[in-house]
């Protein structure tokens, strides 16, 4: 297991987490009538792992991707860091502060945004939630109205915020939660899926929005997705999570080098290939009709492409990396083989 450290130099990391696991008693129902009489008197219960023994740190000004299928307990460490849920064991401190603590000075100085779940009042325009947001955190006025004509311009929400927040779209309800989680100008911000369910033109402006928010403001940001767009379009550090446990912590750049040995070249050309010349050609390739996907090893690209380009049919060519979907599915692939022998053994 790799984990490398966010610090910069000897700056205290602004989130350090040791050794952190969260644990839960799960009772199972068994099925029919009788199985669940006796199950009133005798329940059977099995613990579930979260989160296993995580160690993070994250400097200030970061923007990290926490990327891990359901269940690997991404969630869980967002709610353990932002103090929703008390850990099983293990250490975590976010600005100083231990998170679980609740101490009002740390809930003064980060953000929880999740994408699934509303902070805004249902039948209320959202305007009337950021003044009540204004009372909460005792926000100057004059810097409230600042902050807020600012946040709502960036997102070209100012038309709405008068709207009911039942009427709006998932879009605009999206911008606004974001908005509000960020009025009073916190220092971290823990964004838990906040693109679910958005069309494409929804997540490039909010793509743009936290790009520059996060730049100026140099807040320290933990992501949580399923969309590697999110994370190619924000994040430069990487952490990816399954079963509870970091399997990667590092650039995207090196998870790349990490984990592939080929690149992908891609030749458009005029006709339908000779599958016996593709044959000839010696690498892992597919074709779909007049275009032809190889996978090359790196050290290979320099020899083979003046080969492929030699037949004159070839209207063009790209050479690039394998997708990060596709390198991070096969980390969790080789994960659950990994840990099914595991769970055999108990």
């Amino acid at each position: 297991m790799h984990n490398a450290t966010g610090a910069v130099g000897d700056a205290e990391p602004v989130i350090r987490v040791t050794g952190l696991a969260k644990e839960y008693r799960v009772f199972d129902k068994p099925e029919g009538l009788l199985a669940s009489v006796r199950a009133l008197f005798r329940r059977r219960s099995r613990t579930v792992e979260a989160v296993r023994g995580v160690d993070l740190e994250v400097a200030r000004g970061e923007f990290v991707a926490l990327l891990g299928p359901n269940g690997a307990g991404k969630t869980t460490l967002l709610k353990m860091l932002s103090g929703i849920i008390t850990p099983t064991r293990g250490t975590a401190t976010v600005l100083g502060h231990v998170p679980w603590e609740r101490a009002d000075d740390f809930r003064r100085r980060f953000a929880l945004v999740m994408g699934q779940r509303n902070q805004l009042w249902w039948d209320l325009p959202a305007a009337e939630s950021f003044r009540l947001h204004q009372e909460i955190y005792r926000l100057d006025p004059a810097r409230f109205a600042r902050t807020r004509d600012e946040l709502v311009d960036l997102l070209g929400v100012r038309k709405l915020i008068l709207q009911p927040v039942r009427e709006l779209s998932l879009g605009e309800r999206m911008k606004l939660e974001l908005v509000a989680a960020l009025l009073h100008e916190p220092e971290v911000l823990f964004l838990d899926e906040p693109t679910i369910g958005l069309d494409v033109v929804a997540q490039h402006t909010i793509h743009a929005f936290l790009r520059h928010v996060q730049a100026e403001r140099q807040m320290t940001v933990i992501l949580t997705t399923h969309y590697m767009k999110d994370v190619a379009a924000l994040c430069e550090r990487l952490v990816v999570i399954t079963g509870g446990e970091i399997l990667y912590d590092g650039s995207l750049a090196e998870i790349v080098d990490r984990f592939t040995t080929h690149k992908i070249v891609t030749l458009d050309l005029d006709a339908e290939p000779d599958p016996a010349r593709i044959a000839r050609l010696g690498f892992p390739c597919e074709v779909r009709g007049p275009r032809v996907v190889l996978r090359i090893d790196r050290a290979r690209i320099a020899d083979a492409l003046p080969e492929l380009l030699r037949d004159s049919g070839v209207l063009d060519v790209s050479v690039e990396d394998v997708p990060l979907e596709e390198i991070v599915a096969g980390l969790f692939r080789s994960a659950d083989r990994r840990s099914q022998p595991a769970e055999a053994s108990r």
